[in-house]
């Protein structure tokens, strides 16, 4: 990129933004610019297959594929599917390529938001959260999460809940992209009429979420209201904690941010209220 710096990598819907430090950085820079040369093209050869629901036993050829499915066979038999974690595995993949050779002192992949990092010991890395104006993620060479995703009903993929943004920290980018998606879609208000919903193959008909009705248009709701849905988005984050799936999440809607978890530290900007 024009800072000298850092990496972009494009390809049809998929833009990563990667950075390394080390003295490593361009080979580790030429590694994963080669890996990126193909990852679109495996992922095409299989979506009829990835857009399904998953199945625990389900294996595929490419790696890309095989990482959507082993982050979200963890959540069968819910409804599911690959295409969950796809931005999360890209991002996986990529850094694993990149880190794959010299010592690197600390990298990341960022695929739109859903991040995957490295983090050598000693060092330390500092993201910011961006539905969270001024939120901001710290995390060190000894914790044991290496990945964060964000989901809502306002990204980029369609969602069954009402969340402005859940974000969650996990061991790996991909079961965060997951796991962040699973507790977006808990955050609801089921049969609320402020909640404008449309099948989801009216707004892409290739969508992986078949008939399944999506978020469209949210209203003003009540605190109380708010209150509501966060709770039950908590109730699968609470879950999924108890479970060693993710090790915390931050929840927003319309203002009011609720946190759970204690393997991060998320500074919060004063411009949200932290529930109670």
């Amino acid at each position: 990129m024009p800072d000298g710096n850092r990496l972009h990598l494009q390809h049809g819907p998929i833009d990563l933004i990667v950075e390394a430090f080390g003295d490593g950085r361009m080979n580790a820079y030429e590694r994963a610019a080669r890996r990126f040369e193909s990852v679109l093209e495996e992922l095409v050869q299989e979506l009829p297959d990835i857009r399904r629901p998953a199945h625990p036993e389900t294996r595929f050829f490419g790696s890309v594929a095989n990482r959507m499915q082993q982050a979200v066979q963890d959540f069968c038999p819910a409804f599911i599917t690959p295409m969950a974690a796809v931005a999360g595995s890209v991002a996986d993949e990529i850094l694993f390529h990149l880190c794959n050779g010299e010592a690197i002192d600390k990298a990341y992949a960022n695929n739109g938001g859903d991040v995957a990092f490295h983090i050598a010991p000693g060092q330390r890395i500092e993201a910011g959260i961006a539905a969270f104006v001024g939120g901001r993620i710290t995390m060190t060479a000894d914790d044991p999460y290496r990945g964060i995703a964000t989901s809502g009903w306002r990204g980029r993929s369609h969602s069954l809940g009402i969340a402005d943004s859940v974000s969650v920290v996990a061991h790996n980018a991909a079961t965060a992209d997951a796991a962040a998606t699973m507790i977006a879609n808990a955050v609801d208000l089921p049969g609320s009429p402020r909640i404008e919903r449309k099948p989801a193959c009216e707004l892409s008909p290739d969508s992986d979420l078949g008939e399944r009705p999506v978020t469209v248009g949210v209203e003003i709701l009540s605190e109380d209201e708010v209150r509501r849905a966060l709770e039950r988005g908590l109730v699968e984050a609470r879950s999924l904690l108890d479970r060693g799936l993710i090790g915390g999440a931050s929840l927003q809607l319309q203002g009011l941010i609720e946190h759970t978890g204690a393997a991060i530290t998320v500074e919060t900007p004063s411009c949200f209220r932290v529930a109670n």
